[in-house]
């Protein structure tokens, strides 16, 4: 199954690039790619590691859960759309509290759309993430299940970093999330900032009022423009400023605006 999926991950990709070449879309940057491939080698040699904490951690915690809820048909789709609020949450925060966002912040430093932005993901993120999950494994949950959820999660996300889909018309902002809700997420338009969180549904930011669609051109990128198209730096420096007191007010995408 996981060859199947990476087969159709590059076939996607392959596709895109073709249609890129073919339509004169400018959405490849030959640095900033390869920037993408170093971070996703990168999550790549970690994922042994990464899978193991996130059954550890979501295992010893089934392990002492309070109830045991059965695995049936209704209880799979009640824990996928629980992941899924548990994915808005984790990812509104990613955005919202400053130390969170050095980490998400290696996602959204890319200048360009395209599937190979969905895997500039953070190496440290991977495991910090499961610890979203342990109130709902805690209270019943199966741990399996929830990770198979976020598998399907992300796999469904991959298709959406891209710019070769276009709106979907009465489907944008009714249950799924698109790519042109995505695309929102990704910009850094004033009107755009801290927007469309959904994984794979956009439900919850209808409900809690963060949905906004796609009106105007997209800018990609952090408000404070382009950052670097080194792995190394795209993961850890973000972090390293924090930490040093030298993370600026502007880089955190925060909700409170600075005026200056």
């Amino acid at each position: 199954m996981e060859k199947l999926f990476g087969g159709l991950v590059i076939v996607a990709l392959v596709i895109e690039l073709i249609w890129s070449i073919t339509k004169k879309k400018k959405i490849f940057s030959s640095k900033e790619s390869l920037a993408n491939l170093g971070i996703f080698i990168g999550n790549t040699l970690l994922k042994p590691i990464s899978i193991s904490w996130k059954y550890l951690v979501l295992g010893w915690v089934e392990s002492v859960q309070l109830f045991s809820i059965p695995n049936t048909i209704f209880t799979v789709i009640i824990t996928f759309l629980v992941t899924e609020f548990g994915f808005y949450w984790y990812h509104r925060w990613s955005h919202e509290v400053p130390l969170l966002w050095t980490l998400h912040h290696t996602h959204h430093s890319g200048m360009r759309m395209n599937l190979s932005t969905a895997v500039r993901l953070n190496w440290m993120g991977a495991f910090l993430s499961p610890l979203v999950y342990v109130p709902f494994v805690f209270f019943g949950f199966s741990a399996d299940l929830i990770i198979v959820s976020l598998l399907v999660s992300l796999f469904f996300q991959y298709f959406l970093h891209t710019e070769a889909i276009g709106k979907l018309n009465f489907l944008e902002g009714l249950f799924l999330n698109t790519p042109s809700a995505h695309r929102v997420h990704h910009a850094s338009n004033e009107r755009y900032i801290d927007k469309n969180y959904g994984g794979t549904l956009i439900i919850f930011d209808r409900i809690f009022g963060t949905y906004e669609p796609e009106t105007e051109r997209v800018k990609y990128g952090v408000t404070t423009g382009f950052y670097s198209n080194n792995p190394i730096k795209l993961n850890f420096q973000p972090l390293i400023d924090f930490v040093n007191g030298n993370w600026k007010r502007e880089k955190q995408r925060i909700i409170e605006k600075d005026p200056h």
